[in-house]
């Protein structure tokens, strides 16, 4: 469907219909298929054209010009024209029809109205007065119609009708135009809409738009992946979305924490045993490699492991065998392995505590997560998740964070990243009891207090003016750009400076992100 209002804005066709208007005296209006009038307003639009102004100002006019319109369409199936120019009986006056069609469908047609083709006859212009006398115009508005009544003489026709025709082409072109972009940010939202929760990781900073494209890239590859971050990024979520956008994503999933269990202890749960290899060991027991077989491990915390273990890691990772505790028997595994940690693995292998060749292994793609202090513009999305996910848990209705609360949470670093920022949620929500608004006074003590001992003090009282202000200046573009995730566009607002001006300050006071984030 096309949207006629829109067009009723447009400057090229408001320019367009202005000269038809000043040039002829001629009005120029846009109909549906039916012939109904569509972007006009009569309480709005003024018509110059006292003859024009006399039928559509009028519910009747209105419904005799659509029946005219609708009829002249259907005779301009039945010829090769691009338009017709015929005679309105019911008005006395001409009118010249364009259709607008779209993929061979006619959609709707341009109008213009209001002339003579021809000399403009006594006899033509009596019936126009006619005409006009039975649609209510009194006479003075009828013999100033007469006056102004324009006749198109030949050689203006041809002008005339390009000048229309741009109309018609200008609408089909505007109308192409925005479908195709409706359509491209209706493809995109679907897209987004998916990624901002891929496989329940939630964000749209520019780091994880990153993280989103790597994805896409390996989604159907077999290599091994690192994936490096600080505790509580999400790793985990990571790799599942790996899994579960892969070939193997009908097949097992499975998660081990590398430190959660003491070697012997890993070593059973990750390659099983047999029975009678140690006290306890009453019946065989499949170790989590041959559960993940056909499917993906992920080893979580692989850095902690120790180096016989990282011997054992490194066979499965090249040969796909490894051999259960107090068994002989060699067994053979496809698994696709998806490593994670917190460690610096690179200055392990330097100082000899990570197997360099089981690090080349592993590393073949990184993946490395943002700390939530480098994607603060993620936290209203992740705050509104949380709050979702209490009100669904607790099945109450839906709280609602308050806009100096939402800034606390922005001004905070979260070392405990997105599981802290998960677990003060669950705790306002709690703690808000009946309350339906969470207030900045409800947070933890611990972010209050942090708000007050970073709050720009702006107490220099010594030296000179000029350095006291751009200090300050320094300071409060500083806290600005870790409260808004380095959204440039909104500081600027919010400092009532222009964006430019804004980066040359941020460059003149060496407010470099990756400086700052050290």
């Amino acid at each position: 469907m096309i949207n006629w209002d829109e067009f009723e804005h447009i400057h090229v066709i408001q320019k367009l219909k202005s000269i038809i208007s000043q040039w002829w005296n001629i009005e120029t209006v846009f109909t549906d298929d039916r012939g109904n009038l569509q972007g006009f307003n009569r309480d709005k639009h003024t018509l110059k054209n006292g003859a024009v102004r006399a039928f559509l100002m009028k519910d009747a006019g209105v419904t005799e010009f659509a029946e005219f319109v609708k009829s002249t369409a259907e005779d301009l199936r039945k010829v090769e024209n691009k338009y017709l120019v015929r005679t309105w009986d019911k008005a006395g006056f001409d009118a010249a029809i364009l259709p607008i069609v779209l993929d061979g469908e006619f959609m709707g047609a341009v109008v213009a109205m209001g002339f003579f083709k021809d000399t403009m006859t006594p006899e033509r212009a009596e019936n126009l007065r006619k005409c006009m006398s039975a649609f209510g115009a009194n006479n003075s508005e009828v013999e100033q119609a007469v006056q102004q009544m324009k006749t198109l003489k030949e050689d203006e026709r041809n002008y005339f009708a390009e000048l229309v025709d741009l109309v018609g082409q200008e609408v089909i072109t505007l109308h192409t135009e925005i479908t195709s972009r409706e359509t491209r940010i209706s493809e995109l939202n679907k897209e987004l809409g998916v990624r901002y929760k891929y496989d329940s990781m939630i964000g749209k900073s520019k780091p994880m738009q990153d993280i989103y494209t790597l994805l896409d890239k390996i989604k159907n590859s077999e290599s091994t992946v690192l994936i490096q971050g600080d505790n509580g990024t999400g790793k985990e979520l990571i790799a599942k979305a790996i899994h579960y956008n892969s070939p193997r994503k009908e097949k097992t999933f499975v998660s081990q924490n590398c430190s959660a269990f003491n070697e012997n202890l890993l070593d059973s749960e990750l390659f099983g045993h047999v029975k009678g290899s140690f006290t306890g060991a009453i019946k065989d027991k499949k170790g989590l490699f041959e559960i993940a077989d056909k499917g993906t491990f992920f080893l979580d915390e692989i850095g902690d492991t120790s180096p016989a273990m990282q011997v054992k890691l490194l066979r499965i990772i090249q040969e796909g065998t490894f051999i259960p505790v107090g068994g002989t028997e060699t067994r053979k595994v496809d698994v696709r392995i998806l490593a994670a940690t917190n460690r610096d693995l690179k200055e392990m292998v330097e100082k000899g505590t990570f197997r360099e060749d089981l690090y080349y292994r592993i590393n073949v793609i990184n993946i490395r997560v943002p700390p939530l202090r480098e994607r603060k513009e993620d936290i209203p999305l992740l705050v509104d998740y949380f709050l979702d996910k209490c009100a669904q848990e607790k099945a109450i209705k839906k709280k609602v964070m308050t806009k100096r609360a939402l800034e606390k949470l922005y001004d905070f670093p979260w070392p405990g990243n997105i599981r802290e920022l998960e677990n003060e949620i669950e705790r306002l929500v709690v703690l808000a009891g009946e309350e339906q608004k969470l207030t900045a006074d409800m947070l933890s003590p611990r972010l209050l207090e942090f708000g007050e001992k970073n709050k720009i003090q702006g107490a220099r009282v010594h030296g000179k003016l000029k350095d006291a202000l751009e200090e300050l200046e320094r300071e409060m573009i500083k806290e600005g750009l870790r409260r808004t995730g380095w959204n440039k566009s909104k500081l600027a607002k919010e400092l009532g400076i222009s964006r430019a001006g804004l980066i040359m300050k941020v460059e003149k006071y060496g407010l470099d992100k990756r400086k700052l984030l050290k």
